[in-house]
């Protein structure tokens, strides 16, 4: 059974909860697009549109301890509320 893995976006990013890994992930992702080819005359294919249906994080693995299953969502430092402290500071 796939458990997708939430995708980090603007106002957050992974953490290790391990080690604390902010900066290196394996990640194995399941991306679904609908493409618009271009095939020309004599055969050569140029996808001129695409678009993503679907993007799924499967599987993520911290590049420093190798762990699985340790990795959070946390807010980017950027995007804390002022007076509040980050999570793992």
């Amino acid at each position: 059974m796939l458990v997708a893995i939430p995708l980090p976006d603007e106002n957050t990013r992974w953490r290790c909860t391990s080690c604390g890994n902010l900066t290196r992930f394996s990640v194995r992702r399941a991306t679904r697009t609908q493409d618009f080819v271009h095939v020309d005359l004599a055969g050569h294919s140029i996808v001129e549109e695409r678009e993503v249906t679907s993007d799924v994080a499967e599987h993520v693995t911290c590049r420093w301890c190798n762990n699985v299953d340790t990795i959070e969502l946390v807010p980017r430092p950027d995007t804390v509320p002022a007076g509040e402290p980050a999570p793992g500071a």
